[in-house]
């Protein structure tokens, strides 16, 4: 396993309208697909027939790429993080059952991540262990925003779940107003909810993650976050100050140097497009922590020329933040 993509979403038609009102649902033609949730609707993303739904074409695809092994993870648009607990809780265990079928012939190439009811962490915890112990999966695949935020303390027995089934947390941003609140009428034009919008929800979310004291509280959790962390590498100097002056910062992350340190705790994914990005990346955290992610048949996936010259660490560090041997 040379190329290893931990940043590959999916679709099953066995999730489909199973939720009241909500979906989710796709309808349009060929030419003009959408894919609907409650009242957001994504336009011009074709499902049906294509690998995002259709395992052996996917495989297929991942033949194409040069991609060798590869962790399906929920589509954000899908992660039902704000919904009532009950229906986010038989959503997501029928998910993560669709998945384990679809996949259970194909352990060579596919893994999964487990889609998980984080509006209730007790719940979340429950069915991260089943899909561990019961379905093989490799770990938990959420989104940056839901009710109880990163930093809340009533969050630590799902972090503690994570560390006991040794098991990384990846998180991943969903569209504005689809899982929360909506936030900022400006991201709505020209794809830049998907652009910044998603840089910014990665960067409050590892701020969050870091000032709140969850890897000062669970040293040993592996948490992987997408697109480089969005915005931190550029401002890990700014927040590092933050930590060690602002009044708000918690005494513990005081001391010079705490913030980076904790920030190195973290894993990234690589797909940020640009070689001075990387760079800058690895800068701040080095490359120890650095995996592969292609936003697999996205907008924005990278091309077979580009996975061609993988650099051979980005496997052997997937293979330690997945358990694989």
């Amino acid at each position: 396993m040379k190329v290893i993509d931990i940043h590959a979403h999916a679709v099953f038609a066995e999730t489909l309208n199973t939720i009241k009102d909500l979906g989710p649902e796709i309808g349009g033609n060929k030419d003009h697909p959408w894919f609907r949730v409650g009242d957001y609707k994504l336009e011009g993303v074709r499902y049906e027939n294509t690998p995002f739904m259709d395992i052996n074409l996917r495989l297929q695809a991942m033949d194409n790429l040069g991609i060798d092994y590869q962790v399906i993870s929920p589509n954000p648009i899908t992660y039902f993080h704000f919904i009532e607990a009950n229906a986010a809780i038989d959503y997501c265990k029928l998910h993560n059952d669709t998945m384990a079928k679809v996949i259970s012939d194909h352990d060579k190439r596919l893994g999964g991540f487990a889609s998980l009811p984080m509006q209730d962490p007790e719940a979340a915890s429950r069915e991260l262990e089943r899909c561990v112990k019961d379905l093989g999966f490799l770990g938990a695949y959420i989104g940056t925003d839901f009710p109880l935020g990163f930093g809340n303390e009533e969050m630590d027995s799902f972090y503690s779940t994570c560390v006991e089934l040794d098991v990384p947390l990846f998180i991943h941003p969903a569209p504005q107003g689809i899982n929360g609140p909506y936030g900022d009428k400006r991201l709505d034009s020209f794809s830049l909810d998907l652009t910044v919008g998603f840089a910014n929800d990665e960067t409050v979310a590892l701020g969050n993650l870091i000032f709140g004291g969850v890897l000062h509280r669970h040293p040993t959790l592996d948490v992987c976050i997408s697109h480089g962390g969005g915005n931190v590498p550029f401002l890990a100097g700014r927040l590092a100050l933050a930590a060690q002056n602002r009044h708000t910062s918690p005494d513990w992350i005081r001391e010079e140097g705490e913030f980076l340190k904790q920030l190195k705790l973290i894993w990234f994914d690589n797909h940020v497009h640009q070689d001075a990005s990387l760079k800058l990346l690895e800068e701040i955290v080095g490359n120890e922590r650095q995996v592969l992610g292609t936003n697999f048949l996205g907008w924005d996936q990278p091309d077979r020329n580009s996975l061609k010259s993988t650099p051979s660490f980005l496997a052997n560090n997937a293979k330690k933040l997945l358990r694989l041997s």
